[in-house]
């Protein structure tokens, strides 16, 4: 039976029972070596299409409402792959300026040694964009929520953009999740993730994801089998547990996120607040038209040494990746954008005061009281 409830694929999309034990639970198959006669796969874990890389594929298609999904080793596996699958030699990129660290740092390092030209733009209206396309240009990428601002751009304007012009989009959705965000129905054509945040929730696993569809995946694919970022069958299973509660999991973050931006919204010691569930967010009527909820990932500068701040907290541990159950915070000056120079973080927008906080499941007063503590913190 197929449902398009988010829930519900969350535990049944392509799972698969075990025809031997009949057990609940979709065996890992650690094999390496499959046979070649007288089958429809010629199974290969480079190839990404063993029984546990397509179980977990087929659940996230099925959650991003795209045709053909691929399970990389890394995010970052995901996106490069996806980019130089996509793009050529004198060809011309557009991307969005305020992006992840790891994928701004790559563009900047990577693009110019394959002859590929690329634009960095730094307005979020669509005409921005417009403006940057040129003759060559073959593909446009954004993030929204964006890292770490959580700057919201208008998805179905910028594949409305993309595709007028011939253009592929590709969107990196990892911090609204399936849950919260579905690109694909808003016309975007690749829908890149990386899955140790929210798909693996857990803080333990590293894998990154690339859903479209079925004539764009055919073309990541035939490069990804050469770059060989691949995904083992323990992680794929330790991933496709994780998605099985993806949906709760996310439910709550949003709800424990909004609670703790209102609070640290009005909190004296803080001077500003970064999420899209905040009325005075200027993307929030934006976000509220393309999100079904707002995320668990805020941003907020404080008034204070954010460094003392941190080390003050109790529960709330620092730590460099985001998306777990567990509540997290970091400096994006010292973590994710410090390959970024002080004068880019600062044309950006990324003050020294600012820290990231990854919303966890606890409950939320808790979390409340150990912000608070630490920002009245002596």
């Amino acid at each position: 039976m197929k449902s398009n409830n988010k829930a519900t694929q969350c535990v049944h999309s392509g799972s698969i029972i075990d025809p031997v034990t009949r057990g609940a639970v979709t065996p890992i198959y650690t094999s390496t070596a499959y046979d070649y006669i007288d089958v429809d796969i010629h199974a290969y874990p480079r190839y990404f299409n063993t029984p546990n890389q397509r179980v977990v594929s087929e659940k996230l298609a099925a959650l991003e409402n795209g045709e053909r999904a691929i399970t990389f080793g890394s995010g970052m596996a995901a996106i490069s792959t996806t980019l130089f699958a996509l793009l050529r030699q004198g060809d011309h990129a557009v991307f969005q300026n305020d992006l992840y660290g790891g994928t701004h740092h790559a563009i900047t390092k990577e693009m110019e040694k394959y002859g590929i030209e690329y634009t960095l733009v730094d307005g979020m209206e669509v005409s921005d964009y417009e403006k940057a396309i040129k003759p060559n240009t073959r593909l446009l990428y954004i993030e929204t929520p964006s890292n770490p601002l959580l700057k919201i751009i208008d998805i179905k304007a910028i594949a409305g953009l993309a595709k007028a012009n011939n253009i592929v989009s590709v969107i990196d959705n990892t911090f609204a999740s399936p849950i919260n965000q579905n690109p694909v129905d808003l016309g975007i054509d690749v829908v890149v993730h990386s899955g140790t945040k929210y798909l693996g929730g857990h803080s333990d696993i590293c894998c990154g994801i690339a859903v479209t569809s079925n004539e764009l995946g055919q073309h990541i694919w035939e490069s990804a089998i050469h770059f060989g970022g691949s995904l083992n069958a323990q992680m794929c299973y330790l991933l496709e547990r994780s998605l099985k509660t993806l949906a709760l999991r996310v439910r709550q973050q949003n709800s424990n996120a909004q609670t703790i931006s209102e609070f640290l919204d009005s909190h004296k010691k803080v001077n500003k607040v970064y999420y899209p569930g905040l009325t005075n967010h200027e993307g929030h009527e934006l976000a509220k038209s393309q999100m079904s909820g707002f995320g668990g990932m805020l941003s907020f500068e404080v008034k204070t040494d954010p460094d003392k701040f941190v080390k003050a907290l109790q529960m709330i541990k620092p730590a460099m990746s985001l998306g777990g159950i567990e509540s997290t915070i970091t400096s994006p000056r010292q973590t994710s954008h410090s390959k970024i120079s002080a004068e880019e973080r600062a044309k950006v927008g990324i003050s020294d005061y600012l820290l990231r906080l990854s919303v966890g499941i606890e409950d939320a007063n808790d979390l409340i009281s150990d912000l608070d503590k630490a920002l009245n913190h002596d």
